[in-house]
């Protein structure tokens, strides 16, 4: 164990940056911590010169047009797009909203989010995809006024997952619809409860006295991998879908997760009675989890893993300590809410994946609290979230673990975590010492709870930023790291010499706002995503359509690699395993109503889609 002054001697030198960023690119740095660029936001921007090594693309301008661009020299093909069959004999993808739920439970699903690539050969994989949640004014023909049992079944079998074969012939990915591994997973597919929160008397219901058979998963946002090659998927706003038209209460910790006992937009509760909060008070218990699923197996049972917390999850970024231990990063997507890690009791056994895939049953949860300096880097600490501890005790209204996990949100108050600006995606790089996380953005900072200060140094951020931070002597199970911004999003059209103008390596070629999607490739590329204001006026002019962005962590520099289409957010990112495929999804181009037909052009209605982006000349993406 570490004495209190050596810890404290290093926690120092990773501060101040005494490592230098040439030690880090050879690899002897110890801790890392002044590799990377030292934001200053009213400084020169650094990054105005080109210097990156891995960067080796012709940044694109923004955008508002209704297609995918890519830089020179790369295409944009669509794989897959919302409706489209996934089985041999499934019906085609129907213009009109007229198809009923069977059609829908054989295609695929709607606003695709998180994916993840799993190989089969060199020529065949497994794509995993979430379905988030889905668009009535396009899903039905009636724009979900007059809905009936069998619409709001349709409803379910849009969202979920989509597990599906590709293969890889004349070196372009497709869609195998006789792939034995494709499958469905939707808001009816029976799932089992694991951990602390599985039979608890807050997961039981009148369908399942027992408390640990919960029927599906939906509002899944990001997602996350494995290396005993199973696939993590989050569940982010399900309170959207629970309501009733009858009246009733519903208690502090409900409404802390957005329940409440009024009719909901997506009216499942009319004809579905698992969705009426007044009826089935402990069903809502049952979401916000991170669940995880066999991709080669399609009778497998999918695990909700109660250990690693509820709340609104937004990713889980899944990396091996050195000491083998599986650590998870999760974050917490709404304002004012926190980042999260759990650390599991066992350890990864390579080569033994039975007992691997139960890594995730049992183990500590922690939350982050985070120095409040105006200095934009410092110290944090993860608060353990354990019953019994930090305050975790009956006499503040927890009575045990069950309790803990399942109100996550209430133990972090409870134990002083640091409220956050939307915690979104997150990201281990591949030296496995450092890790990113958007934050992105908060209108609500500067109220009564979310003070300005530390990681969220704006008041009513709607730029956002990306949060960095690392462990102790790269150890992920330790309580200490050291944190600072990689970036922080602004318009240096728009503002000048404050923080809205954003960070040293923003500026009016690279600007954007809302970081949302992130995830590196093996070369150690960060690949940025948005889901923010695509007004393209006011304190977001120049900035058009969302997009995606390419940073290198060791120069700062950030590039523009590709825009989206109207009213789309860019969200879902994976890559073949030779990288020369990415694959990238459109999600919710032409939201309510704006004029998008992508991407099929036309009059055609606009959907969600999986991209493929190559290179013509078939080389590395990005190299």
């Amino acid at each position: 164990m570490w004495k209190r002054d050596e810890q404290d001697s290093q926690l120092t030198q990773m501060i101040e940056g005494k490592l230098s960023r040439r030690r880090f690119l050879t690899g002897t740095a110890a801790a890392g911590a002044g590799a990377f660029l030292a934001v200053n936001p009213v400084a020169k921007a650094v990054a105005a010169t080109p210097t990156s090594s891995l960067l080796n693309f012709e940044a694109v301008p923004a955008s508002t047009a209704d297609t995918v661009t890519v830089p020179k020299g790369y295409k944009a093909t669509p794989l897959m797009s919302w409706g489209d069959p996934i089985f041999t004999g499934a019906p085609e993808f129907e213009q009109h909203g007229k198809q009923d739920s069977k059609a829908q439970e054989r295609q695929f699903g709607d606003n695709t989010d998180g994916m993840s690539f799993f190989p089969i050969s060199e020529d065949r994989g497994v794509l995993a995809i979430n379905n988030e949640y889905t668009n009535y004014e396009y899903l039905f023909d009636h724009q979900g006024e007059k809905m009936t049992a069998d619409d709001v079944r349709k409803a379910q079998a849009a969202v979920g997952i989509t597990i599906v074969e590709v293969v890889r012939k004349n070196g372009q990915w497709a869609i195998d619809r006789s792939g034995q591994r494709n499958r469905r997973i939707t808001a009816n597919t029976p799932m089992m409860l694991t951990g602390p929160a599985a039979g608890h008397d807050l997961m039981k219901t009148k369908a399942d006295p027992a408390g640990i058979k919960p029927l599906g998963t939906f509002n899944n946002c990001a997602n996350g991998q494995t290396p005993w090659g199973t696939y993590l998927t989050c569940e982010e706003n399900f309170d959207d879908f629970f309501g009733s038209n009858q009246k009733g209460d519903v208690t502090a910790d409900q409404a802390r997760y957005g329940i409440s006992a009024s009719p909901s937009d997506y009216k499942w509760h009319q004809h579905d009675d698992r969705f009426d909060v007044v009826k089935n008070p402990n069903e809502a218990n049952r979401f916000g989890w991170i669940v995880e699923i066999d991709p080669h197996d399609p009778s497998s049972t999918p695990m909700k893993r109660t250990a690693l917390g509820r709340f609104k999850h937004e990713n889980a970024a899944l990396t091996l300590n050195g000491d083998g231990h599986a650590v998870v990063y999760l974050g917490d997507d709404e304002r004012g809410e926190h980042l999260y890690k759990f650390v599991s009791k066992h350890r990864y056994e390579k080569g033994n994946d039975a007992s691997n895939r139960k890594l995730l049953e049992e183990g500590t949860l922690y939350v982050a609290k985070f120095d409040m300096t105006g200095d934009l880097k410092g110290r944090g600490q993860w608060l353990e979230l354990t019953f019994g501890k930090n305050g975790l005790t009956p006499d503040n209204g927890f009575n045990d673990q069950a309790e803990v996990v399942t109100f996550a949100r209430r133990a972090a108050t409870q134990v002083g975590a640091t409220t956050m600006d939307r915690p979104e995606w997150v990201a281990v790089h591949p030296d496995n010492k450092h890790v990113f996380c958007t934050l992105t953005n908060n209108k609500n900072r500067g109220k009564e709870g979310q003070p300005v200060g530390g990681p969220n140094p704006r008041q009513k951020n709607h730029y956002g930023q990306i949060l960095r931070w690392m462990p102790l002597n790269g150890d992920h199970t330790s309580t200490s790291f050291v944190w600072d911004l990689y970036l922080v999003a602004g318009n240096p059209t728009v503002h000048q010499g404050d923080l809205y103008a954003g960070s040293d390596n923003i500026n009016a070629q690279n600007m954007f706002n809302s970081p949302d999607g992130i995830g590196f490739d093996t070369a150690g590329r960060l690949w940025i995503q948005t889901d923010g204001n695509y007004s393209n006026q006011g304190d977001f002019a120049g900035q058009g359509n969302n997009q995606m962005l390419c940073g290198d962590p060791m120069t700062g520099e950030i590039r523009r690699f590709l825009t989206g289409p109207v009213a789309c957010e860019i969200t879902g990112l994976a890559f073949s395993p030779d990288h020369k495929t990415m694959f990238v999804g459109v999600q919710h181009p032409g939201e309510e109503g704006a004029p998008s037909h992508f991407p099929y052009g036309g009059t055609t209605k606009p959907r969600s889609t999986i991209m493929m982006i190559t290179r013509e000349d078939g080389g590395v993406i990005g190299a």
